[in-house]
């Protein structure tokens, strides 16, 4: 797919945004490792805390990122923006309704769901850090792929009570973004459309659970 701005420009956004929100950056991979904490709680508010999390930070993603610096290189970011907060949204609409619950209880689903949490907050900055060589060129946590590839990481780790709708703009996203990898050489995006395949096949093959 052919995109509207080349290679260079669009790691100079990167760089933009980097430099613009320094230190938003490393305190989002703080609140990403809070949330890991917080599915080994026992605390009743965990899973509104999680929520919480996924929804500022896919808000974040849409407003900041999107909006604010991606669409001056490509207006259909007006459009990837949009989407992401409405799917930020979506996730506090889904925890006033008590509807996401999280938990840890060591199944082969929670391991490759609590890899994917990691990946996204911790693995994925770092190849970015060493394919680029450059902090102000790391993408991280915040920005949307690495953020797409966490929240697949979470949802893999919730009850049967899960709404399966929020998964529908992360798996749009995931297959929009994975052009990056193929275009732009951001080859850790493919553990994105792996994510969106494994969680898709789990969550959507899951019964629901409806009180």
């Amino acid at each position: 797919m052919k995109t509207p701005f080349t290679t260079e420009q669009f790691f100079e956004i990167f760089e933009k945004y980097n430099t613009s929100v320094f230190p938003v950056q490393l305190i989002i991979i703080a609140l990403g490792i809070i949330g890991l904490v917080l599915i080994h709680s026992r605390n009743s508010v965990r899973k509104n805390l999680i929520s919480i999390l996924l929804g500022i930070l896919w808000l974040w993603t849409g407003i900041i990122y999107h909006i604010t610096f991606f669409t001056s290189i490509n207006k259909a970011a007006y459009v990837f923006g949009s989407l992401f907060i409405i799917q930020g949204i979506f996730f506090f609409v889904e925890m006033l309704r008590g509807r996401l619950e999280f938990s840890f209880g060591g199944s082969v689903r929670e391991y490759i769901g609590y890899f994917f949490i990691l990946f996204g907050l911790i693995i994925y900055p770092i190849i970015s850090y060493l394919l680029e060589g450059s902090v102000s060129r790391t993408i991280s946590p915040g920005l949307p792929c690495p953020t797409t590839i966490m929240t697949f990481g979470f949802l893999m780790l919730t009850t049967d009570k899960l709404s399966k709708y929020l998964l529908i703009i992360p798996v749009i996203w995931a297959v929009i973004g994975t052009s990056a990898a193929i275009s732009f050489g951001v080859y850790q995006d493919y553990v994105m459309i792996l994510a969106a395949i494994v969680a898709g096949i789990y969550l959507f093959g899951r019964k629901q659970k409806l009180s």
